[in-house]
């Protein structure tokens, strides 16, 4: 078997998840009793054969002097590491005799159960479904591990064996499952790891808790740049809407400011950054703090948003927003340093609505001319 420590997530989470198991049909019998397709009476004929071993002549051993009787022609077509096993058996007596040891007796009968009939108990599959994973894996029994899997996706993964079921999906080759983990361990990292799953990994595969603090750390980080350029686009956004509600108040009016004001100043209109951009001019309008050293913060607001239109909009001569010809004007006098910083900010206001052609900011040109 491999070693853990030569396993880490990334292996694991790199590529994308296999696909999920695929639906249960009539052949495929690997399915709690009660909801099987194999009818009562085949079910119970199974059951008869493996509970009085008529004709067994397969002693299987498990741990505590357990043991087991199979009939070879069932378990070895089920299985071919068994079926090896059983051929190594050099012994001239009737009956063959395997070793079954590292998981409970109870979890090996119902192992060997499985392979009669493809069939398992619910609780049977609670309370053994770790060391049936492991049997399925170490004598490739391909559709047990299907639904040791399922099983842990669907119902039995939980915060307090995330640890353990990682560590086995990555010895067992499970990757689906192993990234399923990963995700759990990743999501709820804080309970996690007070488990004592955490505690004896820590102990036991040091290398693999700092891979996975690695993974943690990056998620963490990731997590951090995806708010924040989530940020920058609501910005930017605000902005590309602001832009759009400046040609509309200055070109065509809008409650109480524009060539038209309407009759009731209270009605909204399309443009939900009209009303913010409305108090704004009229305070530029009144405010005697704007020529002061320092100034105040609204007014350098709203000459950002001019300054900010002036250099999107295609037309100043016919533009009907305030001082748009005059701050094109001013662009040519200002630094290579700010002019950098105010094209990478046009840029990014333009890009955010991925728009094609001319939007509707870029000439607030009356339409009768």
């Amino acid at each position: 078997m491999e070693n853990i420590d030569d396993f880490s997530p990334e292996k694991v989470s790199g590529p994308p998840a296999p696909p999920t198991p695929p639906p249960v049909k009539s052949m495929d019998l690997f399915m709690q009793r009660s909801n099987s397709f194999v009818s009562k009476a085949t079910r119970d004929s199974w059951d008869r054969m493996f509970d009085e071993a008529h004709g067994a002549d397969v002693l299987i051993h498990t741990v505590d002097n357990g043991l087991i009787y199979a009939h070879s022609n069932v378990i070895g077509m089920a299985s071919d590491v068994i079926r090896g096993m059983m051929k190594q058996h050099k012994r001239k007596s009737h009956r063959k005799s395997i070793s079954i040891l590292g998981v409970p007796h109870d979890a090996v009968r119902v192992f060997i159960r499985f392979l009669y009939s493809s069939c398992y108990e619910k609780q049977d599959m609670e309370d053994f479904a770790m060391h049936l994973l492991v049997l399925s894996h170490v004598y490739v029994v391909p559709h047990l591990k299907r639904v040791c899997e399922s099983e842990f996706e669907k119902i039995l993964l939980n915060k307090e064996n995330v640890i353990d079921v990682f560590q086995l999906a990555l010895l067992c080759d499970a990757p689906r499952l192993g990234l399923l983990c990963h995700r759990m361990i990743l999501k709820n990292f804080e309970e996690v790891s007070t488990s004592e799953g955490w505690q004896a990994m820590k102990e036991s595969h040091p290398r693999l808790q700092k891979e996975l603090l690695r993974s943690v750390a990056y998620e963490l980080n990731s997590l951090k740049q995806r708010n924040r350029k989530q940020k920058e686009i609501q910005t930017y956004t605000q902005l590309y809407e602001a832009m759009e509600a400046f040609v509309h108040i200055c070109r065509d009016g809008c409650r109480e400011i524009g060539p038209t004001k309407t009759e009731t100043p209270h009605v909204s209109c399309g443009f939900q950054a009209c009303n913010g951009l409305e108090q704004l001019l009229k305070h530029l309008a009144g405010c005697k703090l704007r020529s002061i050293p320092g100034g105040c913060s609204r007014c350098k607001r709203m000459w950002q948003l001019l300054e900010l239109h002036s250099r999107i909009c295609l037309d100043s001569e016919q533009c009907k927003v305030p001082l748009c010809s005059s701050l094109k004007e001013r662009m040519k006098t200002q630094s290579r340093k700010d002019e950098k910083r105010w094209k990478l900010l046009v840029k990014n206001v333009l890009s955010t609505k991925r728009i094609g052609g001319s939007p509707f900011f870029l000439q607030a040109i009356d339409v009768t001319l």
